[in-house]
């Protein structure tokens, strides 16, 4: 069994404390990013019994990808931070795990090299956000397809405005002159210290729209998954937008302070969806019992995220592998004790204290 506390403890004594801060910390007050766990936890599991529970199976399938479990890596920034190789160890871990992984914008290791290390055991997306110059956000997504990635994840709530990360500010820190996006360059003053989010933000076009949703389906010619989502009417435009899903987000609480956590925020959307297409959530996620409440409210899958960079600081890609391992044997131990053999056996049955 891995006990997340000690291994973020072992992660933290062996990163800087500003790169510790960078992944770990949130926006303002950081309330959301306390919530986001808190709320998980503030809903309770119905267990059902005398139910065949033999063979439990953890096994999904989510816009054609057939996954071991239903725990994916999410999209985490400057990989090569954390670990000498990156993203492509990140990569090789979720293969490990028998599972996706989604490979930022903002990565160390190059599209091509991450498809390399997943060697096709991983199924990738590839997570962009939509640039001022369009052109290079084309070729981000063209790339991906040509590479072999299965989907692309446009993230939204990161305009028209980047959170203001206090503890990050305090630490004054900025990318390492080594660290850079491997996938494209920007035109940075070499006399200039880069704060990462700066970094990007003077690329973000912050005129998108939902429309910008179909430019995005058209050029990359793969599902698109809109992550970001909270309300649910806005779960629905991007829907009729043609997002093939979305994903519940608050950006971890490293944007907004204050913004409702995702667990909350779930089964609105869940509900406005009405199954047209996949709803994936991630933010606090810390169990397989929290994976089963999402699951049981209707989320097809979740993302993770800062466990995972524990677990790659640690031990590179075993590290990565043991947490998401950790994380399918508990949700089957869960399934188990509330009778439930399979994913599509989860419903909400199984879960009180819900909000929406």
């Amino acid at each position: 069994m891995i006990d997340l506390e000690s291994l973020e403890h072992r992660a933290r004594q062996q990163l800087s404390a500003t790169t510790y801060d960078y992944y770990a910390g949130g926006a303002d007050e950081e309330l959301t990013l306390a919530d986001n766990p808190a709320a998980w936890r503030r809903i309770r599991l119905v267990p059902r019994v005398l139910r065949d529970v033999s063979g439990v199976s953890t096994a999904t399938e989510i816009l054609g990808m057939k996954l071991e479990t239903p725990v994916l890596v999410a999209p985490w920034a400057f990989q090569g931070l954390a670990h000498a190789d990156g993203e492509k160890a990140t990569a090789r871990g979720a293969a490990g795990a028998g599972t996706a992984m989604v490979v930022s914008t903002l990565a160390t290791a190059s599209l091509e090299d991450v498809a390399a290390a997943a060697a096709g055991d991983a199924p990738l997306w590839f997570q962009f956000y939509l640039l001022r110059d369009r052109e290079l956000t084309g070729e981000l997504l063209r790339r991906a397809n040509a590479a072999g990635y299965l989907g692309a994840v446009m993230t939204v709530d990161k305009l028209p405005v980047l959170g203001r990360r206090r503890r990050r500010a305090a630490d004054r820190f900025s990318l390492p002159e080594q660290t850079r996006v491997a996938n494209f360059a920007f035109a940075v003053p070499e006399d200039e210290e880069i704060e990462p989010d700066e970094y990007l933000s003077r690329q973000l076009d912050d005129s998108v729209t939902f429309a910008d949703i179909e430019w995005a389906c058209e050029t990359v010619g793969l599902p698109v998954l809109v992550k970001g989502i909270l309300n649910p009417e806005d779960a629905v435009a991007a829907v009729e937008c043609g997002a093939s899903g979305v994903i519940v987000s608050n950006h971890g609480g490293r944007q907004l302070d204050g913004a409702i956590a995702t667990a909350d925020a779930l089964p609105a959307v869940v509900d406005a969806v009405a199954g047209r297409v996949p709803v994936l959530v991630d933010g606090g996620i810390r169990s397989g019992a929290d994976v089963m409440r999402a699951l049981a409210i209707g989320a097809s899958a979740v993302l993770v995220a800062r466990p995972t960079i524990w677990g790659l600081v640690v031990d590179g890609a075993e590290g990565v592998t043991a947490v998401l391992k950790e994380f399918t044997e508990e949700l089957a131990h869960t399934m188990a004790l509330s009778g439930a053999r399979t994913v599509s056996d989860i419903d909400r049955q199984h879960v009180r204290g819900i909000v929406g």
